[in-house]
C-alpha cells in the first residue's frame, strides 16, 4: 500500500473536522444542513411544516454538528421571518396590493429555500435576504 493510500485510509476513519483540513465537513453534516433548509418544503403538504421541519431537524443535530446548528438557526429565522411577511400579505388583500405580494413572498420562498439547500449540500455558508434574526 501506497503511503498517499494509507493517509486516505487512516483520514477516512477521523471526525470530520479532524486531519489535514481542519475545516472540512462531512457528507453527513452537509446532508444534515440540507435538510434544515430543505424540510422547509414540507409545509406544501402540511401547512406548518416550514417552521416544524427545520425546527426539528435542527434540534436533533445542533449540539453535534456546530454546521447544522448554524443552517439550522439560519433557516428558522428565514422561515419565521417569512410567515410574517406571508401574513402581512394576506392582511393587504383587503386593500388590493397583498394580491401582488403573496406571489412573489411565495416565489421567494420556495427559490431561497432551494438556494439555501444547495449551499448547505455544497458545504458553503449562507446567510438569507430580508431574514429577522430571532436566534443568535
Amino acid at each position: 500500500m501506497t503511503e498517499d493510500a494509507k493517509n486516505a485510509a487512516e483520514g477516512a476513519n477521523m471526525p470530520s473536522g479532524a486531519g489535514s483540513d481542519p475545516g472540512a465537513l462531512s457528507s453527513d453534516e452537509k446532508m444534515w444542513a440540507m435538510l434544515t433548509h430543505l424540510s422547509a418544503l414540507s409545509a406544501i403538504l402540511t401547512g406548518l411544516g416550514f417552521i416544524l421541519g427545520p425546527l426539528i431537524v435542527w434540534l436533533i443535530k445542533k449540539d453535534e454538528m456546530p454546521f447544522v446548528d448554524r443552517h439550522g438557526k439560519s433557516s428558522l429565522n428565514f422561515q419565521i421571518s417569512f410567515a410574517i411577511y406571508g401574513f402581512i400579505s394576506f392582511l393587504l388583500i383587503f386593500i388590493g396590493i397583498g394580491l401582488l405580494l403573496m406571489p412573489v413572498v411565495g416565489v421567494a420562498w420556495l427559490v431561497l429555500t432551494i438556494v439555501a439547500s444547495l449551499k448547505a449540500n455544497n458545504g458553503e455558508e449562507y446567510k438569507y435576504p430580508l431574514t429577522i434574526e430571532f436566534l443568535k
